[in-house]
């Protein structure tokens, strides 16, 4: 794993059209292309298998991460690089002083709730989210960029 570079992104731009539909594409390849938070690759003779985006930002007093994509070549999937690829980010957020991970995937993306699972991730439904962040709970949705089909999921520290 190695945190990704502009080099990089023609390889990760490829992912994304092969993994995401056409409505988050543009999203998706426009924050990897950000690189004041950083993107992770998994990498293996020069070529990206997968990549996850993640991001960091804090509500009150406290610090939050992100997982913001997560995307495997379909050449590569279910060999464990997605579950490899969320943990080692998610240890690096909390590393930096994370207390909680967020993560939001469609609720139809089995694959992706089955990888956030394994990770140790639980579905966090709004009620939940209003008892840790109260109003607050909208600066949440903004930073995680949270879609109306999606379902939140958190990993606390």
């Amino acid at each position: 794993m190695k945190q990704a570079n502009p080099r990089d992104m023609p390889q990760i731009k490829e992912i994304i059209d092969l993994s995401f539909p056409r409505f988050f594409r543009y999203f998706a390849a426009h924050s990897v292309s950000d690189f004041t938070e950083p993107t992770f690759v998994s990498q293996q003779n020069g070529d990206i298998l997968g990549f996850t985006k993640i991001i960091q930002f804090q509500i009150s007093a406290n610090k939050y991460g992100c997982i913001l994509w997560i995307a495997v070549h379909p050449k590569h999937r279910q060999k464990g690089i997605a579950l490899t690829l969320t943990n080692m980010c998610t240890a690096w957020l909390m590393d930096r002083g994370a207390t909680a991970v967020f993560a939001s995937t469609q609720r139809r993306n089995q694959a992706a709730l089955a990888t956030l699972s394994k990770a140790g991730f639980v579905r966090c439904r709004f009620g939940g989210l209003w008892q840790m962040f109260g109003w607050r709970v909208f600066e949440l949705f903004k930073d995680i960029w949270l879609a109306p089909s999606e379902v939140v999921l958190v990993k606390r520290g």
